[in-house]
């Protein structure tokens, strides 16, 4: 491959992207309309003067034919006079004419043949406008929503949605330290409040104690005054069994 073919082949693929990437989806839709729309006004003036031709042939045809059948009749009068010149010229015009009306026929045969063709094509160019036109409107209505999700993720992606979640999550950091410090102040203060009751409960139960026991006091000094005085001291029901046990020992020790 030369040089030159390199170097047109490289312009060439630029050219294209250039072209490709300047296309503005809808706006080659909407000329792709007005082309077709343009091309069904052609066609239906094609249709049109096919159908106006088709006509002069027509009306060509009938009067050819017309002529021939005028000369016949005249050609037979003619014979009926007994001018036997005059009959030949008249079918000699006669000739002439059905020559004429069976070229137009078969021209006639022809433009029908054509004017039908041409029916059909200008049928179908309305239909594929038609359809052309809903697939317009669709793909317009796709391309405007993905101009508007690609507009939505350029908008998403400036917005620095990162840092944003970061904020969000400092901030819940931030409000559940401060939920847990005013409930941390709210049990210390009820546990203040719970101690302040508790003191003052248990003060009232050494105050009680405290006057149990002076009453206790108070009626034991009662007791003790009203008992005999006594030089010995009273022995105790322990030390009498000690004692009981102390003297019988004592008298197995004699008894050896």
């Amino acid at each position: 491959m030369g040089l030159f073919d390199r170097v047109s082949r490289v312009v060439r693929s630029n050219l294209n992207a250039a072209v490709s990437a300047a296309e503005d989806p809808e706006k080659i839709l909407d000329q792709a309309i007005i082309d077709m729309q343009e091309d069904l006004i052609q066609m239906r003036q094609a249709v049109a003067q096919a159908i106006a031709s088709q006509k002069r042939v027509q009306q060509q045809y009938e009067k050819a034919q017309s002529e021939s059948n005028t000369w016949h009749q005249r050609a037979q009068l003619a014979l009926q006079k007994g001018d036997e010149s005059l009959a030949r010229e008249a079918l000699s015009r006669k000739k002439a004419n059905t020559d004429t009306a069976a070229s137009l026929k078969t021209q006639l045969d022809g433009q029908v043949t054509q004017v039908d063709q041409l029916k059909k094509s200008l049928i179908g160019l309305e239909s594929k406008i038609s359809e052309a036109k809903t697939k317009k409107d669709m793909l317009k209505a796709r391309v405007s929503a993905a101009k508007a999700n690609e507009q939505l993720q350029s908008t998403m992606g400036q917005m620095s949605t990162g840092s944003a979640m970061g904020a969000f999550e400092r901030m819940e950091e931030k409000v559940l330290m401060m939920e847990a410090k005013s409930q941390a102040a709210s049990e210390l203060a009820g546990a203040d409040l719970e101690s302040q009751f508790a003191a003052l409960e248990s003060g009232g139960n050494v105050d009680d104690e405290l006057a149990a026991m002076k009453a206790q006091l108070a009626g034991g000094s009662v007791g003790q005054s009203s008992l005999p005085a006594s030089d010995e001291p009273v022995a105790a029901p322990q030390d009498q069994a000690v004692d009981a046990e102390l003297e019988e020992l004592k008298t197995q020790l004699d008894s050896l």
